[in-house]
Parts: C-alpha cells; structure tokens; sequence
C-alpha cells in the first residue's frame, strides 16, 4: 500500500467514525437503536451502496466480529453491578440456558415447518437468533429507569448467553451428523465450567494485581484492566472452554473490585465498545448484498414474528417459573430480547464452515435483526411505561469516586464527586463521620478548592479529595457511599453498614481531624484544617492527583 493510499483510507476511515458519531446522536434523539445506523453506513458503502465497494470476506468479517465481539462483552462486563447482578444471577443463568435451549427448538420448528427449511438450516437459525445483545438493548433502555431486578437479568442474561449461543451454531455447522443432544447438552456444560473458572482466576488475579502494584502513570490502568480481560478469553479459548463468558465474567470480577483511576478506565472501556460496535456494523452492513434479501424478506419475517411472540416468551416464562417475579416484569423481559450484532456475527459461522444454504440463513438473520429491533426498540420505553415499571426517579445517583494509590506512603487519595440527586448534599464534613484514618482534605467548589473544616456543609457539584490510610481505604469509600445513598443518617436507618457508633469514628461536628489521616494529607502537601465553616473560604493543596 502506497503512501497516498493510506492517506485516502485513512481520511475514508475518520469520515465514517465521524458520521457514526454523528449518528450515535440520532440515535438517543430517536430511541432507534445505533446499530441500525451503523449498518446502513455499511450498506451505504458497499454493494448497491453509493459507493458501491465489493467485499464478500466473510471469514475475515468473522475473525474481526469475534475480536469486536471481546471488546464489547469486556465492556459490558466493567460496567455490570454485582449489587444488581448477584441477586439475579441464577434467574440470569437459567434464562441463558434452559432459556436458550426452549427458544432454539421453537425458533427452529417454525422456520422447518412454516419456511422450508431443511432441519440443520432451521436449528442453525433457531441458535443464531436466540442470543440477545446487551448494546441494542440498553442503548434503548438509557432514557427509562428500570429497578434493577430487570436490569440485573438482561445485563447478565446477555451476557452469558453468547457462549451457549456459540457452542449451538459451531455443533450444526460442523460436518457430519449432530451430536446426540446429551452428549451436545454435556460438552455445553463443559465448555461454560471451564470458561466460568478461567474468568473467575483471572479477574481474581488481576483485581488484586491492580490494587496492590501502582502503575507509574495513570493511563496504564485502562489498557491493563483491558489486556487482562481479553486474556481471560483467550486463555478460556485455548482451554476448550467458552472464550465470551470467561471475558465476561473476568470484566464483571475487575469492574467491582474498586480499581485504582475507575471513571478513566469506564471511560476508556466505554470508547473502545463504541470503536468496536462502530467497525463491526459497518463490516457487517458492506458483507451484505442488498438486492439479495427481497426473496428472503418474509421468511424472515415469519421466522421472527415466531421468534417475538412465542419462542422469547415461553423461554422467559417458563425459564422464570422457579422464581418470585410479577408476570408484567416478565412480560418487559420478554419485549427486551433484542437482536443485534451478536447474531449476525454467529450467521457467518455456516458461511465459513460451507454449509449449504448459509447465504439464505445469513440474509434472513440480517433481515429479522433489522425488522424486529425497528419495531421493538422504539416501543420499548412505551411498553415499560405502559406496564408501570419504572424505577424511582429520585432515587440517590451513585457517587463517582476514583482512587490513588499512594504505595509509598502507604494510604489512598478517593477523589468524590456528589452528583445532583446525591444525600451528602446539606451534610458537614463532621457527618460523614469517615472511620479514624480518613478525613476530608480537599473541597473544590466550582472551580474554587479549600480545606474543609467539620462545620462545612457538602453541597450537589462538590468534588472532594479524602485521604486514607491503607487499613480503612475500604470501609471510608463504604462509609461515603451510604451516606450518598441515606443522607446524614445512613447507619442509624438501614443504609449502609452501621458505623454510628463504631470504635474510632468522628461524631458529628467531631473537632479536631484524625491524626493518621491529617499526617498523611500533610505528606501530600494540602491538608489540614481550620477551613471556615460556610465552606466559602479557600485552601491550597498540591499533589492531591499524584501518584507514584
């Protein structure tokens, strides 16, 4: 490739992340799930496209949504909640299992029945259209506030139904006879045990890795938190076990292990699942040949319409039986099973095996993806609301706090910010009532930064630095965050862990500052006290982001 032809695809390359950028926009504006857009990016390009660019690689588009697929399960994993998830985790592991298993035998019964299709076509798509996809999902489900019971199962149920998912369409494409299904439903097992345990070492090893060795610049600890999760997936894959759900759990172990620099590794995963879903859309969209699925169009259809109204219910139903949920919440659960990219990756899987009839197959996964999630994630927020389940919208936001770790001086820095809805707002620094080696040292006020005294009262927009020392770094971010979530009572009313009367806290208007701590924030160079009470007044810090 010549010097000018890296030039042109490059320009060719930032254009069409622009307008994707563009289009994530339109997107929230419109409630149409973004891979929508990205596809038709794709479309626009390739065959019957404007640009009418010829690409029919379906091996490399599937080596190249695999490693998408990584980054966007990665992501995923990071920003799960093991508050919301462990509760629902058996719901979500049944749903993702027996769940699948019940949608599979329906979806395929239909499209041999109703479509024509021989049995290997049917049951290849029946395994390829049973997986849902968390990015489509929520990015309709942002602007609704669901509790988290909901949010709990399709977060994790798409999360581990890809390598079930996977496991089905690799058993039916291969040649030769199918397993026979004990023997299908025990190497499923095998492969997710293995999967499950490599995930679970490695995030284990690589959260406390993390915690315990400081990195000499803080933009290291978003690559590392990513290497180590794409390295559960190969290290799962190698061992003949399930790749996706041992990223996935690998992210979800790292993602709640109170990692050192948080919001900028969120932030960081968060730009890469866009990069990823953006590239992988676009691919798919070039893969395919427009004036191809019209004769494809109502079996895929038909196909969906069984998929959506019969085989998704029953699964959830059914699948759900065991457990305590109102039938509207499952109504919901059955309505959020979106299709995204997730399927349409897996229908390249016969292509690259030879099987006969995979361009059928391909065309109408294609066009059931974009159908179905046309109408179903508009009318989502509608159907939730229609249904009365919403979650509490004065319900306190989480606090966002990133930590420092000062290995030399054996302590940590949080850096707090009170988000609007927050209960620490009208609380004094003496309230918090932090455990002896924690004390608030910094507070920065709309742009203005001071040390605080006992008697300042927090308010919403404050970012304030705390210092603690090694013993206590947990139990002061546990102590912060139930008073996020309680108000100056947390503890005395069920919020949090009750600290109120614990030997070393402060009492409220505590007087002087904890000794350990205040030695700690004068290493640093900004602590002290003796800031005025009304908060208004300012103080000098330095070295408050500094780490080793």
């Amino acid at each position: 490739m010549t010097v000018h032809a890296l030039n042109e695809l490059l320009l060719v390359c930032s254009l069409v992340l622009l307008v994707a950028v563009a289009a994530v926009r339109i997107s929230s504006r419109s409630g149409l799930p973004s891979l929508l857009l990205y596809l038709g990016i794709g479309i626009a390009l390739g065959q019957d496209g404007i640009f009418d660019v010829k690409f029919d690689n379906a091996e490399l588009t599937q080596v190249i949504g695999y490693a998408a697929l990584v980054v966007i399960l990665a992501e995923g994993g990071l920003g799960a909640k093991w508050k919301e998830v462990k509760p629902v985790l058996p719901a979500a592991a049944v749903v993702s299992t027996v769940g699948v298993g019940i949608s599979v035998g329906i979806t395929a019964s239909a499209a041999h029945y109703l479509v024509g299709l021989d049995w290997r076509q049917a049951l290849i798509i029946g395994a390829v259209v049973s997986s849902t996809d968390a990015a489509a999902v929520f990015s309709v489900l942002r602007r609704v506030p669901l509790p988290p019971r909901i949010t709990g199962v399709l977060e994790a149920e798409s999360g581990f139904n890809d390598a079930p998912v996977v496991i089905l369409v690799v058993a039916f494409s291969a040649a030769g006879p199918v397993e026979h299904w004990y023997v299908l439903v025990a190497e499923i097992a095998l492969e997710l045990a293995i999967g499950a345990a490599i995930g679970i070492a490695v995030g284990w090893l690589g959260s406390l890795g993390l915690r315990h060795v400081a990195l000499p610049a803080s933009g290291l600890y978003p690559i590392a938190v990513m290497a180590i999760a794409v390295s559960a997936y190969a290290a799962g894959a190698m061992a003949h076990g399930s790749g996706f759900l041992a990223v996935y759990l690998a992210a979800m172990i790292l993602g709640n292990s109170k990692l050192p620099h948080w919001p900028a590794t969120r932030g960081f995963a968060d730009g890469l699942g866009w990069l990823a879903q953006i590239g992988m859309f676009v691919l798919l969209g070039l893969l395919v040949t427009p004036h191809d699925l019209v004769d494809d169009f109502w079996p895929a259809i038909v196909v969906g319409l069984v998929l959506t109204m019969v085989a998704r219910p029953l699964s959830v139903f059914l699948s759900l039986a065991p457990f305590r949920m109102p039938a509207r919440e499952k109504v919901l659960m059955s309505w959020a099973g979106l299709r995204g990219a997730v399927p349409i990756i897996l229908a390249t899987i016969p292509m690259v095996s030879g099987v006969q009839g995979s361009t059928r197959i391909f065309n109408i996964v294609f066009v059931l993806v974009i159908v179905y999630t046309l109408i179903q994630g508009p009318t989502l927020p509608w159907v939730a609301n229609k249904l009365n389940i919403a979650d509490d919208p004065a319900e306190a936001d989480d606090l966002g706090i990133e930590s420092a770790p000062l290995e030399r001086l054996r302590g940590h820095l949080l850096s707090v910010d009170i988000p609007a809805k927050s209960k620490m707002h009208g609380v004094e620094v003496g309230e918090l009532r932090l455990p002896a080696g924690a004390a608030v040292t910094l507070v920065v006020r709309e742009g203005t930064s001071f040390v605080p005294s006992p008697a300042t009262v927090l308010r919403r927009g404050d970012e304030l630095l705390v210092v603690a020392t090694d013993p206590v770094r947990d139990r002061a971010e546990e102590r912060l965050r139930a008073v996020g979530e309680g108000g100056k009572l947390a503890g005395w009313l069920g919020t949090g862990s009750p600290v109120a009367n614990a030997p070393g806290m402060v009492g409220p208007h505590g007087g002087s500052a904890i000794p350990q701590a205040m030695k700690l924030a004068k290493k640093l160079g900004g602590a002290g006290a003796g800031a005025p009470g009304n908060g208004s007044s300012s103080g000098s810090g330095s070295g408050t982001k500094t780490s080793p």
